[in-house]
């Protein structure tokens, strides 16, 4: 990851800080960015050291204030679908990353950078966050997953509302509906992050990747198969050692020491 123009990584622990660093265009997303943050989450997938990630923009003004609108204005309609699909590849292995992504947003998340916020399994957010897919105002609509992901966590009425406004909405509103977990002080907001984050990582990893696996298969499954899977997984979670430290510790009364095995 030594070639990194955009992205940095730093390291505490368990987690790995992935920062989005374009700070003088508000850390708006370009090619180049989105092929950093796919290079990134490969390396980080295959990092047995990394936990969980926290995934957050450089500055205080914005997590990421949308796609370089430079960029977009040259789009023909084959660079606009070969665009879209090149971030949407990015932003489901984001998804489908295999330990838990925390989007800590502070500032501004819109158009790419709201669907980005979305693609991270959970999200935190600073006072001053603002959320919003202004897109049909530029005459174009969401193209990294927003109108899919959207609907899902916050309900098809709201997304619909969101999308075809193109109108922002603040921290408080977005916890509201369920978009970010948290809202902190934009002082506080990367530190409640890893305490958040880490609220997760103490458990068993791979009882946490295994129900991350089931969550997001049931998104796109009949009821009847995402059950079935979900036993699987329960199943041969049985299996591991892991499985067999947590039991014990609990009825020993102490702290579970996970080995990931």
């Amino acid at each position: 990851m030594s070639d990194l123009q955009y992205i940095r990584v730093e390291w505490e622990g368990e987690l790995a800080i992935v920062v989005i660093d374009r700070v003088d265009k508000l850390n708006a997303l370009n090619a180049e960015v989105v092929r950093e943050l796919g290079d990134v989450f490969r390396d980080l997938k295959d990092d047995d050291g990394v936990l969980g990630v926290i995934l957050t923009g450089a500055g205080d003004k914005a997590f990421v204030a949308g796609a370089d609108i430079g960029e977009l204005a040259q789009l023909t309609p084959l660079t606009g679908v070969k665009v879209s699909r090149e971030g949407q590849r990015t932003f489901t292995e984001i998804e489908r990353f295999p330990k838990p992504v925390l989007a800590a947003v502070g500032g501004y998340a819109l158009g790419g950078g709201c669907e980005l916020a979305l693609a991270c399994h959970l999200r935190v957010a600073s006072e001053n966050a603002r959320f919003g897919l202004p897109e049909v105002g530029l005459g174009i609509m969401p193209g990294y997953g927003g109108t899919v992901r959207l609907a899902r966590i916050v309900g098809f009425g709201l997304a619909v509302e969101m999308v075809l406004t193109g109108a922002m909405i603040d921290a408080e509103r977005a916890e509201r509906i369920g978009l970010v977990s948290a809202v902190y002080s934009q002082e506080e907001l990367l530190d409640q992050a890893k305490v958040f984050l880490r609220g997760i990582t103490k458990n068993g990893p791979i009882a946490v990747r295994m129900a991350l696996e089931s969550l997001y298969l049931a998104q796109n499954s009949a009821p009847a198969d995402a059950a079935s899977f979900e036993s699987a997984l329960f199943g041969l979670l049985a299996s591991t050692t892991d499985m067999k430290e947590g039991m014990t510790a609990f009825l020993e009364k102490r702290k579970a020491a996970f080995k990931g095995e």
